[in-house]
């Protein structure tokens, strides 16, 4: 098909094309990985039943296999179709003040630093510096294969306790931050929306950027009536662009949506988004115990510098195999 000399014809539908054949060929490649480490232990059975392997070396290739195979039944997980989308991550400071916009900020950091640990393209597209310290909101967008996916159990509560660098009297504090993971829409998900149906502003963008942010209008605000929607972008010094990426962020929103409608399961998490105090956290970060749990899975982990530091995998594929 490739070959067709008026593939690129339509170069919407051809780069659509593309991305689905990787996708498959990226399934066919893991599949092939682990048949082939199975045989390889089927190999080094029979080198040892022979005597020329040790009970270790089959030992080891066995746990090897299993390794893989493991991880492959992870993957499989991620078989919806906008599970092989990208991530558009929201952050929003929840209970507590200047002390959960500092762990607002954290948090981003901490999404930041996994997207770039997995070698995705991450970006920022809007952020409400907080009054004292942190931040009151941002949104990233984290460009990979399958990153929504793998971050859609991300959505709900966080809740951080530790003794505040906030507080003179050094006392233990407890705040809160919400995140809402969008997938990030692409040419393969047909998303209508009517022009007439948005409202747009303009604004000078804040925040980092040198002088050129604060002398142009080049920041954007689009309101999608019809369903309250509210997008803002300031990632890029051109009004223009700046509108493209607003679209794309109001189309995975109204995308997700429509996901929200089709899964039932999808109100669990809402309830949790809905109160950021206690009692509707997912995830509980303790610093001074040095423990971070997640209170759906029960998964655990002493490591707290690593996990904030973006090592979040063991998380999420803990809840991808517990749903």
């Amino acid at each position: 098909m490739t070959l067709n000399p008026k593939f690129w014809d339509d170069p919407e539908q051809a780069e659509s094309i593309l991305k689905t054949l990787k996708s498959h060929k990226n399934w066919v490649g893991q599949y092939q990985k682990v048949a082939d480490s199975v045989e390889e232990t089927e190999i080094m059975y029979e080198f040892y039943r022979e005597g020329e392997a040790t009970e270790e070396d089959v030992d080891a290739q066995f746990d090897k296999a299993v390794e893989m195979v493991e991880d492959l039944e992870f993957r499989s997980t991620l078989n919806r179709p906008e599970d092989e989308l990208g991530a558009i991550v929201e952050i929003n400071a929840g209970a507590g003040g200047t002390e959960a916009c500092d762990w607002a900020e954290m948090l981003l950091r901490m999404y930041t630093m996994w997207g770039e640990k997995e070698g995705y393209k991450v970006s920022e597209l809007n952020r409400q510096d907080g009054d004292v310290a942190g931040i009151k909101s941002a949104e990233i967008e984290i460009k990979g294969d399958f990153t929504y996916g793998l971050l859609k159990g991300e959505n709900g509560v966080h809740r951080l306790v530790r003794v505040s660098p906030f507080n003179s009297q050094g006392k233990r504090m407890t705040s809160f931050a919400s995140v809402f993971v969008h997938p990030s829409v692409d040419e393969r998900i047909e998303v209508e929306v009517n022009p007439a149906d948005l409202e747009w502003d303009t604004f000078r963008a804040s925040g980092a950027g040198g002088q050129h942010v604060n002398k142009t209008e080049s920041a954007v605000r689009v309101r999608h009536i019809p369903s309250g929607i509210v997008v803002e972008c300031q990632q890029e010094r051109s009004q223009h662009m700046n509108r493209e990426k607003a679209i794309q962020g109001l189309k995975s929103r109204l995308f997700e949506r429509e996901l929200e409608k089709q899964r039932a399961e999808r109100d669990k998490v809402e309830a949790s988004k809905m109160k950021n105090e206690w009692g509707s956290q997912i995830r509980s970060y303790v610093l001074d115990d040095r423990r971070v749990k997640d209170h759906r899975t029960n998964h655990y982990t002493s490591q707290t510098d690593a996990v904030l530091d973006g090592d979040l995998n063991a998380f999420l594929k803990a809840f991808l195999m517990h749903h």
